[in-house]
Order: structure tokens, then C-alpha cells, then sequence
């Protein structure tokens, strides 16, 4: 058995890992990227709708071959009820290419002198404070790779969270989506269905061109219907969406939202990032920008760490500091918000957005939406001059995320 020694390793090759790997290489560690499956991008598990701050954050130029289509605002519908209009007026968001995106990030992990291997994968860790051994298979051959820090990027059931102590992400909201031959009325708006279509999220349609989008939706498993069966009712029952959808699926793709982060993300010699960590947008379910922001600090400090040859559980605690001073309090503010929009019924929900389709509210949408910081918005819409149309709805709405 080889065994071949690094700085930092970081345990998959998606975006996430690929944007801490690459952090760690720029503050000069000796740098791995471990991946189990055979290629970059592959399979996909992300709409692949990125705020124009998530692709600034993983710093891919908008004119990249990876950017499929911008979108600047949604139509929203309710169970009953008009449609609700949001405008952001600009570009808000970019709909992406996962498998070149991904592809992106990891080659310019590569330029950065990282290793990448593929068909690798990880089978235990064994850690201590100053060393970490990898036990891997990498194309059926056995190996052990000794590291300084352990980087864990390997999604929302991830090994290495668990090996080390630090669990799994306890709520997980099961999603699909198809890539499907679909009319759009103009690809710069998405779609979203909410309420029962996709009870305890919602769904969406994101156009990729005039004539496909991708459609999908994540749904809380309490509700007792699968993603699966939500996603073929809105296909075939919804009338607005038959009114526009070709037939057939282009693409399939399935995967889970974690809903939450981790109590703690550290342990002596290894940190958690991104989806593994839940350093995704309760309200959206986008983890690439939170992800991003996690990665880049988690490089630094673990390229710190073996620099100054202290990978212990107290030095890699400013990891955990960093990221929640950044995200912890829009985290937990989306969580809020993402539990009360839950707990309403169809009704609740028609009223609430009836509500809101007045021209007042809807410019205070558009000067204030975002999809990365979502509090703003909501801070705003408390205000009483905005609720005097839906007081009840707004009391209780206030009362649960403020």
C-alpha cells in the first residue's frame, strides 16, 4: 500500500471542494481533491439557478461558456388566485451549465497546482491533531494518504462529517427536477408553485431557452408524497404548466436540500463545508454562494493550520467563528422564514400573496429582494405601512422569524 503525504485533502470534487481546495493551494498548501465518481460534474444534483453573487463568489466571469441564461425576477403562483409578478428590474440570477460550471472550478483548483483525483474513494479516516490518515481505493487499487487537515466537501450525507464525530444534516428535503421541452413566456423570469403543489418548499420552472426549462420542485416527506409523484402532477395536472410543456424529459436529475448547519464544524484535523456542513439557504435551498463564502475560509484557515503545524480542534474553531459571523444570522433567519411559510395552508398562502400584488410592496420587492440575503426584504415588508392589507398574516409571520 502507498502512502503519499499532503497538506490538506479535501473529500469531493464539487464546486464547494473545488473552491477550498483551490483556497488552500493559494495560501500555499500541498493540495488534493478526492473524487469518487469518474468525472467532474457528474451526475448533477443542483437546478443550477446561481445568484449573480454565488457566481461572483466562485469568481466565473458572467460571459462564461458555463452561463446558459439570465433571469432578473419570478412569477409566483399560488393554489388559487392571480399569478404575482416580481421584477427585479436587472439581472438577479444566472441559470448554468452544473456540469462545465463545476468543471470551471475545478480546473482552476488544477492551475493552482492541486492534484485531482478521480475514481477515488474515500473508505475511513483516521485522525489525530498534527496528522490525518485517508484510507482510499482510487481505481480498485487500496491506498493511505497521510494529511495535515481533512477537508470534508462530500455532500449532504457525508462521510466524513459522520467518521469525525460531527453527524449528518438531520432534516433533508428530498428534490428532482427534468430538463423538459417547455414553452416559456419570457426566460427572464422563473417560475414558482407554491402550497400544495410542493407542500413544505415549492416548485419552479427555470428557463434554459425559449423553448426548454428545467422543472422541478423539493418537498417535506411528512406531507407523505414523494418528489417523484409531486413533480408528474405538476407535468400533467397543473394547468398552466400542460398549457406549456412539450412532453418527455431531456434530463433527470435527483438529489436532497439540507436544511440547517451542522452544531459544529470542526473536530481536531477536519472541517466540514457546503451541503455536508447544511450552508444552504433554507428559503431557496441554494448552497453554492453560502458554500463558497464557507470554502474560502475553511482553505485559508486549513492552509494556516499546516503552515504553522497545529490542525487541532481550538485552531480550527476560527473556521466555525468566521463562517457564522458571515452567514449564521441569515442562515437562522431563513430557517424562520422557511418554517412559517411551511406551516401555511393554500388559503393562507392565496391571501398572502394576494396580499402583496399591489404596487406599494412590489417596488419595495424589487428595491429590496435578494436571493442570497433575504431578511432585508422581509425587514422591510414588516414595516406596518406594508401589512396593513394581510395584519393577521403579517403579525404571526413577524412573531416567527423576527
Amino acid at each position: 500500500m502507498k502512502m503519499t503525504e499532503y497538506d490538506v485533502i479535501v473529500v469531493g470534487g464539487g464546486p464547494i471542494g473545488s473552491v477550498a481546495a483551490r483556497y488552500a493551494a493559494l495560501n500555499g498548501a500541498k493540495t488534493l481533491i478526492l473524487e469518487d465518481h469518474a468525472f467532474i460534474g457528474t451526475p448533477v444534483g443542483c437546478t443550477g439557478l446561481l445568484s449573480t453573487r454565488a457566481v461572483n463568489e466562485c469568481e466565473i466571469d458572467p460571459s462564461d461558456s458555463s452561463i446558459l441564461n439570465s433571469v432578473r425576477g419570478a412569477f409566483i403562483h399560488p393554489m388559487h388566485g392571480d399569478c404575482l409578478p416580481i421584477d427585479g428590474k436587472r439581472t438577479k440570477a444566472y441559470v448554468v451549465s452544473r456540469k462545465i460550471f463545476d468543471r470551471k472550478l475545478a480546473a482552476k483548483a488544477v492551475e493552482e497546482d492541486v492534484d485531482l483525483w478521480l475514481k477515488s474513494r474515500v473508505t475511513g479516516i483516521e485522525r489525530s491533531q498534527n496528522e490525518q490518515k485517508v484510507s482510499v481505493v482510487k481505481s480498485g487499487e487500496k491506498q493511505v494518504l497521510k494529511a495535515k487537515v481533512i477537508i470534508g466537501a462530500d455532500g449532504v450525507r457525508s462521510q466524513v462529517a459522520k467518521w469525525s464525530g460531527l453527524g449528518n444534516v438531520s432534516e433533508v428535503l428530498p428534490g428532482i427536477q427534468a430538463e423538459v421541452p417547455y414553452h416559456s413566456d419570457d426566460t427572464d423570469f422563473v417560475e414558482l408553485f407554491v402550497g400544495s403543489q410542493a407542500p413544505g418548499f415549492f416548485g419552479w420552472t427555470v428557463p434554459v431557452n425559449e423553448s426548454i426549462s428545467r422543472v422541478g420542485m423539493a418537498v417535506d416527506p411528512k406531507y407523505g408524497m414523494s418528489a417523484h409523484r409531486v413533480l408528474e402532477n405538476l407535468l400533467t395536472k397543473n394547468k398552466h404548466v400542460v398549457s406549456r410543456y412539450g412532453g418527455g424529459k431531456l434530463d433527470l436529475v435527483m438529489g436532497g436540500i439540507p436544511l440547517g448547519p451542522l452544531d459544529k464544524t470542526y473536530t481536531d484535523g477536519v472541517m466540514i463545508v457546503g451541503d455536508a456542513a447544511g450552508q444552504v439557504k433554507p428559503t431557496s435551498g441554494g448552497g453554492i454562494y453560502t458554500g463558497a463564502v464557507c470554502a474560502k475560509i475553511a482553505g485559508e484557515i486549513a492552509a494556516k493550520a499546516a503552515e504553522q503545524e497545529n490542525s487541532s480542534a481550538p485552531f480550527l474553531s476560527e473556521y466555525d467563528k468566521l463562517w457564522r459571523t458571515k452567514l449564521g444570522k441569515e442562515l437562522a433567519m431563513g430557517m424562520r422564514i422557511h418554517r412559517f411559510a411551511a406551516g401555511l395552508e393554500d388559503k393562507e398562502i392565496d391571501e398572502l400573496i394576494g396580499s402583496m400584488n399591489n404596487p406599494a410592496i412590489l417596488d419595495t420587492i424589487t428595491r429590496y429582494g435578494d436571493m442570497d440575503h433575504p431578511s432585508i426584504l422581509i425587514k422591510k415588508l414588516l414595516h406596518p405601512s406594508k401589512s396593513v392589507h394581510m395584519l393577521k398574516i403579517f403579525r404571526a409571520f413577524a412573531k416567527a422569524v423576527l
